[in-house]
C-alpha cells in the first residue's frame, strides 16, 4: 500500500499540471470562497419608500426602516413609477408603498393599505430584504399605535401592543459564511476531487501501464492506494478550510469533530471510487468527465441544503437519494450547526459507507474483468 502511495506521488510530482490540481486549485477555490462570504451576510440592501401619505406614521415607518441594518432607504418619493423605474434599473431592490389615508384608515381599525413590493428573481437578496421590510414596518406600525396614537389619545392607559418573539437558531446572524459556505467548499472540492482520480486512472490506460500496475500492487491495493493518495490531499485541504472558520473567524462545532472528519473521509473516498468505476466503464476520459460532472455536479443542488427538495418530484427526491453528498451535507448540520448526539448522525454515516463499499466493489470487479481480458 505504501509503495502504490509513493508511486502516485511520485507521478504528481512530475507532472506539474496534475500537481496543481490538487495543490493550487483547491487554495484558490478556498481563498475565493472564504472572500466572497467574509462579510456574513448583506447589509444596506437599498430600498425606496413611497410616502403619499406624509402623516406621522409614514415618518415613523421611514425611521424604523433607516433603523434596520439590512436596509438602506436610497429613494423618498410620492411618485410611484419613479419607484419602479429604481426598481427596473437595479437602483433598489424593493418598496415600501404608504397610499395617502393609511395612517386615517390605520387608527379607525381598518386595512392601512401599505404594501411591500422586491425583486424575487434575486431568491435570496429578496427573501432578506422582504423579510426586513415587512418586519420594519410592522414595527413602526405596532410602535406609532402603542407610543404616539395611543398615548395621545388616552394619555393616562397603559396600553401594551402585542408582540411576537421569534428566535432564529443556530445562525441567529442569519450568516451566509455559515451557511453557504459551509456546504459550498466540500461541494467543489469532492467534484475537484472525482476529476483527479479519474484523469489519474485514465492516464494508466493511455500509457499503457495499467496492467503492470495491476500486477504489480495487486486489484485492492493498486485501486486504493491510488485513490488514498487524492482522499487525503483533499481532506487535508479540508481540514485547513475548518480551522480556519473556527479558529479564525469563530464559527464552533456544536457536536463531534471526530464525526465530521470520519464522515468527510468515507465521503471523499465514495466519490473517488465513484470516479474510478466512471473510467472504467466509459473508458473515455472526456466522456468521463462529463458524467462525474453531470453527478458530482449536481450535488448542491439536490441535497436539499440550497434548494427544497421535500415537494419536488420522485426524480428529484430519487436522485437526492443516491448521491452521498446528500447523507454528508444532513451530517455535517447535525454535527456542526445543530450539535446533535452521535447517534442521532450514524444512519447518515453508514449511508455513506454503503455508498463507498459499492463503488469500491464495482471498481474491483471491473478491474478483475480487465486484468483478465488483458491475460487472455
Amino acid at each position: 500500500m505504501w509503495s502504490g502511495i509513493l508511486r502516485e506521488l511520485r507521478y504528481l510530482g512530475t507532472h506539474k499540471w496534475d500537481l496543481s490540481m490538487v495543490t493550487v486549485v483547491p487554495l484558490l477555490i478556498i481563498v475565493m470562497m472564504s472572500a466572497m462570504f467574509y462579510s456574513g451576510k448583506a447589509e444596506h440592501l437599498p430600498i425606496a419608500l413611497i410616502d403619499q401619505d406624509q402623516s406621522q406614521l409614514s415618518r415613523n415607518i421611514e425611521k424604523y426602516l433607516d433603523h434596520n441594518q439590512t436596509l438602506q432607504v436610497s429613494l423618498v418619493t410620492r411618485n410611484i413609477d419613479e419607484a419602479e423605474q429604481w426598481l427596473n434599473q437595479n437602483k433598489v431592490w424593493g418598496y415600501v408603498h404608504i397610499p395617502n389615508g393609511a395612517e386615517q384608515r390605520l387608527v379607525q381599525a381598518k386595512d392601512a393599505g401599505i404594501s411591500v413590493a422586491y425583486n424575487q428573481s434575486y431568491f435570496s437578496v429578496g427573501n432578506v430584504i422582504s423579510s426586513a421590510m415587512s418586519m420594519s414596518v410592522a414595527q413602526a406600525m405596532a410602535d406609532y399605535l402603542g407610543e404616539a396614537y395611543l398615548a395621545d389619545s388616552i394619555p393616562y392607559a397603559d396600553i401594551s401592543t402585542p408582540n411576537v418573539k421569534v428566535s432564529v437558531l443556530y445562525n441567529p446572524n442569519m450568516s451566509y459564511e455559515f451557511y453557504l459556505e459551509l456546504f459550498a467548499i466540500p461541494a467543489i472540492l469532492h467534484l475537484l476531487l472525482g476529476c483527479c482520480v479519474a484523469f489519474s486512472i485514465g492516464q494508466e490506460f493511455k500509457f499503457n501501464t495499467a496492467q503492470r500496475w495491476i500486477e504489480q500492487y495487486g486489484l485492492f491495493t493498486a485501486l486504493n492506494s491510488k485513490i488514498l493518495v487524492y482522499v487525503i490531499i483533499f481532506s487535508l485541504w479540508t481540514w485547513l478550510w475548518m480551522f480556519w472558520l473556527i479558529e479564525y473567524r469563530g464559527w464552533f462545532i456544536a457536536g463531534h469533530l471526530w464525526l465530521i472528519i470520519l464522515a468527510q473521509l468515507i465521503f471523499y473516498a465514495a466519490y473517488g471510487f465513484m470516479a474510478a468505476m466512471v473510467v472504467l466503464i466509459v473508458k473515455d476520459l472526456a466522456e468521463s468527465f462529463g458524467v462525474i460532472a453531470i453527478y458530482g455536479g449536481s450535488s448542491l443542488s439536490f441535497a436539499g441544503v440550497t434548494l427544497p427538495v421535500n415537494n419536488a418530484s420522485t426524480f428529484t427526491q430519487s436522485w437526492s437519494d443516491l448521491i452521498p453528498y446528500t447523507a454528508y451535507a444532513k451530517l455535517q448540520t447535525q454535527q456542526w450547526v445543530i450539535g446533535s448526539s452521535a447517534s442521532t448522525s450514524l444512519p447518515m454515516l453508514l449511508i455513506l459507507m454503503i455508498f463507498c463499499s459499492v463503488f469500491a466493489a464495482i471498481c474491483l470487479l471491473l478491474l478483475y474483468r480487465y486484468k483478465k481480458g488483458a491475460t487472455a
